[in-house]
């Protein structure tokens, strides 16, 4: 019950700073160029810092050694996920600036704002370790793979036309921070804590300033563009059942050594709800923003009816 009550209240507060940034865009104020900039600041500035103090927080040397196991599991889910997004996408043919948004929602999680306060309700501190498996494995999934789909999707793209080599798709600054914390990680290399606080800082605003965002395209859009049209019921399959029964059936099927408190919390993990980010991402391809805000918000609604179902099978699990 516990956990039920914490998802719910993580789905409130999500839901009321939403709400925020879609008053304040329809009351007039928030300008047209408040939505670029809060865009550049989220994905240049803010979430490269929130990363590396994530990183540097939850991870030490020995942790990352010792996790490696359920890290292979955690990864193999991830690589099978891709496979049968992508065929998905094919199948149903889902339209251009809808594939990448589709990807990432079938794909990577929101594991730190929903994913990590459940799991501490559901399964205690003891589970940390094991939450940072699947926290590292979606951040590298997200900023290595993930993002790459949406830039490949942008359908404002001239495919006839020779495209130039652009590092900076090939290394999106969320990734360049997720790599810089490694490095520092593995080397030992020590932060003073006022730099660690003034990143925390900054890299705080990550999440409200995305929902934030959300809330100003659902205004543009207005509220009716939240529906459940043929590509959003498959992303949301996806997302609560797909990809959890993956990592269901790979541990069933590899991980019989696993400590069930581990085997748990990686199953929970892989049904949390998409991005809050994705929005952001895909207006600066050019994607289709409101298929994105319509995938986020509604995965972060309907996981509230999730969860129960979440914890019937984690019990079941442990106590197998």
């Amino acid at each position: 019950m516990n956990a039920f009550i914490t998802s719910v209240e993580s789905v409130v507060e999500i839901v009321l700073v939403i709400a925020l940034g879609y008053v304040l865009r329809r009351s007039g104020k928030l300008a047209d160029s408040f939505k670029g900039n809060i865009s550049y600041l989220i994905m240049n500035i803010a979430l490269p810092l929130s990363i590396f103090v994530s990183v540097l927080t939850y991870l030490t040397r020995d942790k990352l050694v010792s996790l490696s196991g359920g890290l292979v599991f955690a990864a193999a889910s991830f690589a099978v996920s891709y496979v049968l997004a992508y065929l998905i996408t094919k199948i149903f043919k889902i339209r251009v600036g809808r594939r990448g948004t589709f990807i990432n929602m079938f794909v990577n999680a929101n594991t730190i704002f929903i994913g990590l306060p459940l799991n501490s309700a559901l399964f205690g501190t003891k589970s940390m370790p094991y939450f940072l498996i699947y926290y590292v494995m979606n951040t590298i999934s997200t900023w290595a793979i993930g993002i790459f789909f949406i830039s490949s999707d942008d359908p404002t793209r001239d495919k006839t036309e020779k495209q130039s080599f652009n590092w900076k798709k090939l290394l999106p600054m969320p990734l360049v921070g997720f790599l810089i914390s490694i490095v520092v990680l593995l080397l030992a290399i020590p932060i003073p804590g006022w730099v660690s606080t003034t990143f925390s800082m900054v890299g705080g605003i990550v999440t409200p300033m995305s929902l934030i965002y959300i809330g100003i395209i659902l205004a543009d859009a207005g509220l009716k563009s939240i529906h459940f049209d043929r590509d959003s019921i498959l992303a949301l399959i996806g997302r609560f059942i797909i990809v959890p029964a993956v990592m269901i059936i790979i541990l069933k099927l590899f991980g019989g050594s696993m400590p069930k408190l581990e085997s748990s919390t990686l199953i929970i993990q892989a049904a949390a709800p998409g991005l809050a980010v994705l929005p952001i991402l895909v207006g600066q391809n050019h994607g289709d923003v409101e298929y994105a805000t319509n995938v986020v918000t509604t995965s972060t609604v309907l996981f509230v009816i999730v969860v129960p179902i979440l914890m019937a099978v984690c019990l079941m699990i442990i106590y197998d």
